[in-house]
């Protein structure tokens, strides 16, 4: 009876005998096994002494996550040896056996980069003693026995890290949406800057952007949105809120991105059909719901301007926003246009109010206030100036028209002294 020339081996990287009985390996590996075990309190040992003199983070870390390294570190030694005693168990169950010893907790402390620094670590100290550690002739058997572990420890490290990293991108993206809503609804804002501070939110000064999503998948343009500002240094936060997606950002100031549009521009393109509103810059995040608030309303009332520029300040909307019922635009406008107005004298509100009744016209105007057109033009400029917005220009004069017409009311109405 003759044997099969292709017998697969059992798993240890030697075939039985013609007899059956186990080959010479056997004896070499038992050997081998014994001095593992005798060592394996010293390879512990000696992988944590390595680690502090050539990891500079380890020595900086929480003497609680150093143990847990450390406990890590000599689980998996241990596994190695019971893994390498057993062949026959096919692959090692590194995911239990080495990472189970360790909290949770540890994958924040310890990057994916720092741990394949220490599976490094543990290679150099467990080749360098191969010769001590091995059995006579079974050096060569120990070191492919390392090399295939260790493969499994790395696969098994990338696969915790990708969990952690899942489930961490979930809980980040609902509490960016609890964020955005919170500051929408202008609640809970106590909060906000531990909020912020768990999701690593550091820049000033801070904007809001709103839009629609159009037929686009919210979760994918979400975390194109935030890969982009990202990319750009800027912190970012964002939520799509129905057909609306709301963008929060931490303006990196070294981009050159000072004034909201210019940080703003690179990211509309990321929304869908129809205007993108951007809000007023303010401070830090937790002043961020009035620029939230801002480009909100500012998005619900800019079909009324269906020649705005997109994207367009929440600001230059505001005419629309107080039509539309805004209490915080109506404020702004008297607040901004109108007492200025007021408080420079009667001349320049009769003027501008005639001026916009008769059809912007100087000569009209100067017969109905008996004086000069030089004058008007005077007036006129002394009005831009004060305001911002110039009477002679379209919208310069709807803007004007809207926030006179706000004041005076509010005016009738006891809301405004002096």
């Amino acid at each position: 009876m003759t044997t099969n020339s292709t017998t697969p081996d059992d798993g240890s990287g030697r075939r039985p005998d013609e007899t059956g009985q186990p080959g010479a390996g056997d004896e070499v590996r038992a050997e081998t096994v014994r001095r593992l075990e005798r060592a394996m309190g010293v390879l512990g040992t000696a992988v944590v002494a390595r680690m502090e003199s050539r990891l500079a983070w380890f020595g900086r870390m929480t003497a609680e996550d150093r143990s847990w390294i450390g406990l890590v570190a000599q689980s998996g030694v241990a596994a190695f040896v019971d893994w390498f005693k057993n062949p026959a168990r096919g692959r090692p169950a590194i995911t239990v056996e080495v990472f189970g010893t360790a909290p949770r907790e540890l994958t924040r402390s310890v990057s994916l980069q720092q741990t394949v620094e220490m599976i490094r670590v543990v290679i150099d100290v467990v080749e360098n003693q191969v010769q001590e550690l091995a059995a006579p002739g079974g050096e060569q058997q120990l070191r492919e026995a390392i090399l295939r572990y260790t493969r499994e420890v790395a696969f098994s490290s990338a696969k915790i890290y990708a969990r952690a990293a899942e489930a961490r991108g979930a809980w980040d993206a609902r509490l960016e949406a609890l964020i955005v809503d919170a500051l929408l609804h202008g609640d809970r804002e106590e909060g906000l800057q531990t909020w912020g501070s768990a999701l690593g939110w550091s820049r000033t000064p801070v904007i809001a952007i709103a839009g629609h999503l159009g037929d686009q998948d919210g979760e994918g343009v979400l975390d194109d949105v935030r890969s982009l500002a990202r990319r750009s240094g800027h912190d970012v936060l964002a939520g799509v809120q129905g057909e609306r997606m709301v963008v929060v950002i931490g303006v990196n100031d070294r981009t050159g991105a000072r004034d909201p549009i210019t940080a703003a521009s690179p990211l509309a393109g990321m929304f869908g059909p129809g205007p993108v509103v951007v809000g007023p810059a303010v401070t830090d995040l937790q002043a961020a719901g009035v620029s939230v608030r801002a480009a909100v309303g500012g998005l619900r009332a800019a079909t009324a301007w269906p020649d705005a520029p997109r994207p367009v300040l929440a600001e230059d909307l505001l005419p629309e926003r107080a039509l539309d019922g805004d209490a915080a635009a109506r404020e702004q406008l008297v607040r901004e246009i109108y007492l200025p107005l007021r408080g420079a004298g009667s001349p320049l509100l009769d003027t501008l109010s005639v001026y916009l009744e008769h059809a912007s016209s100087l000569e009209s105007t100067a017969r109905m206030l008996f004086v000069h057109p030089n004058t008007v033009r005077y007036r006129l400029g002394r009005i831009a100036e004060l305001t911002g917005f110039t009477p002679t220009d379209g919208r310069g004069s709807f803007v004007l028209r809207v926030a006179v017409t706000l004041g005076r009311l509010a005016e009738r109405d006891g809301l405004l002294t002096g």
